[in-house]
């Protein structure tokens, strides 16, 4: 009985000892709770200070709150999160307006990435440092140009996609341009590529993409590729101006990595970047002019095509032609594009047989031109040019007699060579550029009598975004061969 007794007390002490071991568990569980709660609220109050900075107007070297919270995942304590965020604005964006003066173009430059976030980065190469690099470049380029440049950042600071807009729009940048590399999964892929929001055709944004990766491949010696309107980027697709993001290059190419990290290469891609920007807002000029019409098909096709693009054209008509397609010679009128006369009938032997025919000619197509349309041409052109192989012996006597009689004649510096052989839509474009040497005042012979003429006009257009295109009118200095 005493031993049961002696057994039962023992079990009672361990009992409570027990006990005072949960409690005291407990009570360190709580201890550490409040410790972590406690953890947390000065961790937030250390954030709060940058919790209040607005979107549109940080001020000059804030810091992104998002950004900052990235940085404390990663370990950093505030000093160097605060570093690693840096917006790094030359000055507030209150003062962004009044910086830029109105009237001089203000182009937004856009070094992609940044801070945290390096892009892609490949044996060591982060994107973030090429962008930079490049988009410095660019800006000194532009500067010396005349252009004032908005950057978005100048140094390793990290700025939102959101910010990096809206301080565009808020400045009221002219176009802006981002730049960044380019990566894919297979090594041997290079290039240049650059994306616009093709959806949106009111910024002029596929003008400036083209005339930028044009420029840029041109400089570089690089691969031009297909340009990209098939994705709404957000700094494609939200600002208020032209916009593009080019993409100089695939780091994860080891040959273009290394010639992206050249000083000597970047100078290059910079400086073709400066020439489609300068190319955008002072274009060369282009003066279209289309022989031998109006025919049936071919001719509409080329003027619903300048009418939906809002260019006009000179369009030197057949008076044969004309006869058959009255209805055509009177819509080249109505829809603003200059009419002028190349001839009646096209006949090389009989038209250039002496002065007297060769007028005799042009003043039947005049009158004929007159009566259909209303208008008496001033502009006309010689079949096969002032100086061919079938007027040897009168052009300079035509010549003198259409000037007395206070006719222009202009010939050409470009062609699509359309009327010389049946050329591919692909070959009459290639000719064209072939044949425009980047003059900057171009007179362009085609021929919309020809089907593959109307064919590849709309690419034809696109392949020259350098270009302005005017009428050709009586105002316009001559385009003339050698006398």
């Amino acid at each position: 009985m005493e031993i049961g007794l002696g057994y039962a007390g023992k079990l009672r002490k361990k009992d409570g000892e027990r006990r005072r071991w949960r409690r005291a568990g407990q009570a360190a569980l709580l201890l550490l709770e409040a410790f972590l709660l406690l953890f947390f609220l000065w961790k937030l109050l250390e954030l709060s200070d940058l919790s209040g900075i607005r979107l549109l107007q940080p001020e000059a070297g804030a810091a992104d709150p998002g950004v900052v919270q990235a940085a404390y995942r990663q370990g950093k304590n505030k000093e160097n999160a605060v570093k690693e965020a840096s917006l790094t604005l030359p000055v507030s964006p209150e003062e962004v307006i009044t910086r830029f003066h109105p009237g001089t173009i203000l182009v937004a430059l856009d070094a992609g990435h940044g801070g945290v976030d390096d892009g892609c980065r490949f044996d060591g190469v982060a994107e973030k440092e090429i962008n930079l690099q490049i988009a410095l470049l660019t800006k000194q380029k532009l500067e010396k140009l005349g252009y004032q440049v908005l950057m978005t950042r100048q140094d390793d600071g990290w700025l939102s996609k959101e910010r990096r807009v809206k301080l565009a729009n808020m400045a009221g940048a002219n176009i802006y341009v981002s730049i960044h590399q380019n990566s894919f999964e297979k090594e041997t892929v290079k290039g240049i590529e650059t994306w616009y929001y093709a959806q949106d055709t009111s910024r002029d944004s596929e003008r400036l993409a083209r005339l930028l990766q044009q420029e840029t491949a041109a400089a570089a010696g690089a691969r031009e590729r297909a340009l990209r309107g098939d994705a709404e980027l957000y700094v494609t697709g939200k600002t208020d101006m032209p916009a593009c993001l080019i993409e100089t290059g695939f780091l994860s190419n080891p040959e273009e990595r290394a010639l992206l990290t050249d000083p000597t290469y970047q100078e290059r891609l910079a400086e073709g970047i400066a020439n489609g920007i300068e190319l955008y807002f002072h274009p060369k000029t282009m003066y279209l002019t289309f022989d031998d019409g109006p025919v049936a098909g071919n001719t509409e096709r080329v003027l619903d095509i300048l009418k939906e693009r809002g260019i006009r054209a000179a369009f030197f008509v057949v008076g044969e032609n004309v006869e058959k397609n009255p209805e055509l010679a009177r819509r080249i009128v109505a829809e603003g594009h200059t009419l002028g006369i190349h001839c009646y009938s096209h006949d090389y032997e009989k038209l250039y047989a002496s002065a007297e025919s060769y007028l005799a000619d042009f003043d039947r197509a005049w009158r004929l031109v007159k009566e259909v349309t209303g208008v008496e041409a001033e502009l006309f052109r010689f079949p096969g040019g002032s100086i061919n192989a079938y007027n040897q012996e009168v052009y300079r006597e035509i010549m003198e007699k259409m000037e007395e009689r206070g006719f222009l004649y202009y010939d050409w510096n470009a062609s699509l060579e359309d009327a010389v052989s049946q050329a591919e839509p692909e070959e009459l474009i290639t000719n064209a550029r072939e044949t425009a040497l980047g003059r900057k005042r171009v007179v362009m012979l085609a021929h919309d009598a020809v089907y593959n003429t109307g064919i590849c006009l709309d690419e034809l257009l696109d392949s020259f975004p350098e270009y302005r295109f005017e009428p050709l009118t009586a105002d316009v200095e001559p385009v003339r061969f050698a006398q």
